[in-house]
């Protein structure tokens, strides 16, 4: 990045600083004490760079990912875009003709939402379960077992695992 110091730039010669301290009897201030302070920098430096370079890869690589997940975003809903501009050609075909245009482009749109890993689910008659239903209402209602979605206001999507959307639903209660 401009104006960031390399790593082998950036890094305090500590080694170097500790060899010039000792003291002047000690043996690491000898000819081989030197070369192994040399060769243990370079070998530091090194390892600094190779660290470096590898959080530059993997930088490129998870931008990389991330712009093909988009495209195959895209590319999942290009259909419905599609389908949608020419629903709008044939707005004034009549009513039954756009309504039937609607249906297979919100089809085409729920499809799309599953093919990325995301289904559409609807709880209605099964117990709510908190983990992927939210209860927007609660309703007396004598024929449901209690804790039970008598009614959804809209739809959930994905999986338990995965999920999207919650289930916003109604619940029967005592």
């Amino acid at each position: 990045m401009p104006g960031e110091q390399s790593p082998r730039e950036a890094l305090p010669d500590k080694v170097t600083e500790a060899a010039e301290a000792a003291p002047a009897d000690d043996p690491r201030k000898g000819a081989a004490g030197e070369a192994e302070i040399a060769r243990l920098d370079d070998q530091l430096r090194r390892t600094a760079a190779d660290l470096d370079n590898l959080r530059k890869r993997y930088q490129r690589d998870l931008d990389r990912e991330r712009s093909a997940e988009r495209a195959r975003a895209a590319i999942a809903w290009l259909p419905v875009v599609d389908n949608l501009e020419l629903a709008l050609q044939h707005a004034d075909a009549g009513a039954e003709v756009v309504v039937e245009g609607i249906k297979a482009v919100h089809q085409q749109a729920v499809a799309a939402l599953e093919r990325l890993g995301y289904p559409r689910f609807d709880p209605a008659g099964e117990p709510f379960d908190p983990a992927v239903d939210e209860a927007v209402s609660t309703l007396a209602d004598p024929t449901a077992e209690p804790g039970t979605v008598i009614a959804v206001v809209r739809p959930g999507y994905g999986t338990p695992d995965a999920l999207l959307r919650p289930a916003s639903v109604v619940v029967a209660k005592q």
